[in-house]
């Protein structure tokens, strides 16, 4: 479908939803609030699949129109910015950037992959480093740029063999996207899922929580995945292939020295790193919030004496534009629940399905919705308020249904503009990677699996962790 086709269908159909929603006696039971929380979330979510307006520009549009309605408060709307979820993420990558510039991550990656003698643990020692990452850079894209030197540096090694080469360019946006699932800070969709959650219902998923349910998630995705990643592009003759990757071959690829002592800022830099995850790992045990955790953390980081880079040059490097896009999309998830447009929305289903049946449908969904909404943090912001309104409806926990719709919504592989990590691997000068076929058929597989491992987790796993299946 072209562009154009796909302007005029989205802005019809919206239009004919916004047409209906203001004739006298359609839906009942729906209130004038409803209705136009209804019409701008309609016309948001056609302008997000149907137009190249920026993500950004249009929540900030909806988000006012919801504001000047009356629907939502200014105080609520321009709140949303000083949520700590969001200062969390800024934070967040203030830490990123400090470790970015010691060259931590390089030399972490020398270590884990230097170890590798065949192609299976190459790919898995891959998998695991990618899976670390989550916890030292905020956001997928963030990710993708710091491993592509990493990328770069198997791949000359491995030039003789193109096979392989591919293999790895699926492997790395294959797991960043998967593993984001296991830090809260891994996504802005999991932040959205956070408050949606909270306005919604009153509860609250902290750091904690969420890393003991998505950490073991993240891991057992990523290394099924790779699995699938390596069976669906090579062969056995590659798979036995003996693999050697020095330090020298990466090193190659980035300025930071990757081998030798360690200089008194990567010392500092690591040791602050490590104490901010200890600190959010144990917020059950000192009580405090993990935005201060990580403000205290961002300013020692950015600090004349300890720090490794300024905070004017650490601020840079947060995406302020997805930072804004959260906080307007908070805001309208605040309108869908408080003016019962989302209750309205899934009041019509049956209230006999059971948990199983519901969850199965919910992860269904979520998996496939990236096909419409190409952002994580827009699929979060249409579907987890609905989600937690039906599942509230049939009697479901909320936060259950939240989780499994946002850790299903992780799976964006399909196509080649589905999510940052596989444009940006899909488009390398001078190293072979993979075409949208692969994609397709790498897509056909990883679907169900991990669809259905969210689903286990979802009904078997997380029940034991403290989130039942129902209330």
């Amino acid at each position: 479908m072209t562009l154009n086709l796909r302007l005029t269908v989205g802005l019809c159909l919206a239009l004919s939803l916004c047409a209906a929603l203001t004739v006298p006696g359609t839906f009942p039971g729906l209130s004038g609030t409803a209705r136009l929380t209804l019409a701008v979330f309609a016309l948001a979510t056609c302008a997000w699949i149907a137009t190249p307006i920026d993500d950004t520009y249009i929540a900030l549009g909806a988000g006012l129109a919801l504001t000047v309605t009356g629907v939502i408060s200014s105080d609520t709307f321009f709140g949303t910015l000083g949520d700590s979820t969001v200062w969390l993420l800024i934070c967040a990558f203030v830490l990123a950037a400090a470790v970015t510039r010691t060259g931590l991550a390089g030399r972490a990656a020398a270590f884990l992959v230097g170890g590798a003698r065949t192609v299976r643990q190459l790919t898995h020692l891959t998998t695991a480093a990618l899976v670390v990452t989550a916890f030292a850079v905020p956001a997928t894209s963030g990710r993708a740029a710091l491993a592509l030197p990493v990328f770069l540096a198997l791949a000359k090694a491995l030039s003789a063999h193109r096979r392989l080469v591919v293999m790895l360019a699926l492997l790395f946006p294959t797991v960043i996207l998967l593993s984001a699932v296991a830090t809260l800070i891994g996504a802005g969709a999991h932040l959205i899922t956070v408050s949606v959650l909270w306005e919604s219902v009153g509860e609250r998923v902290g750091f904690t929580q969420w890393l003991l349910l998505g950490l073991p998630l993240a891991v057992a995705s990523s290394h099924l995945a790779a699995e699938v990643v390596l069976l669906t592009t090579t062969r056995r003759a590659d798979r036995r292939l003996p693999v050697r990757i020095t330090a020298d071959d990466i090193q190659q690829h980035t300025e930071e020295p990757v081998t030798g002592p360690w200089s008194p800022a990567e010392s500092r830099c690591a040791l602050l790193l490590a104490t901010v995850v200890l600190l959010w790992c144990s917020e059950p045990l000192h009580q405090v919030p993990p935005a201060l955790v990580a403000l205290i953390g961002a300013v020692v980081a950015a600090s004349p004496a300890l720090g490794t880079v300024t905070l004017k040059d650490a601020l840079r490097t947060v995406p302020w534009s997805l930072l804004i896009f959260m906080a307007a999309t908070m805001a309208m998830g605040v309108a869908l629940a408080d003016s019962g447009a989302a209750k309205w929305l899934v009041s019509g289903l049956p209230t006999t399905v059971g948990p199983a049946l519901f969850l199965t449908v919910v992860i269904a969904v979520s998996t496939a919705a990236h096909l419409v909404l190409q952002s994580r943090s827009a699929r979060s912001s249409v579907l987890v308020p609905l989600v937690v309104a039906a599942a509230i409806g049939v009697g479901v926990n909320p936060v259950a249904a939240a989780l499994a719709s946002t850790a299903a919504a992780g799976f964006c592989h399909t196509l080649p503009a589905s999510a940052k990590p596989v444009t940006l691997f899909a488009e390398i000068p001078g190293v072979p990677t993979y075409t949208p076929g692969d994609l397709l058929k790498l897509s056909a597989f990883l679907a169900p699996l991990t669809a259905t491992v969210v689903l286990l987790f979802t009904l078997t796993i997380w029940p034991t962790l403290g989130v039942p299946l129902t209330p």
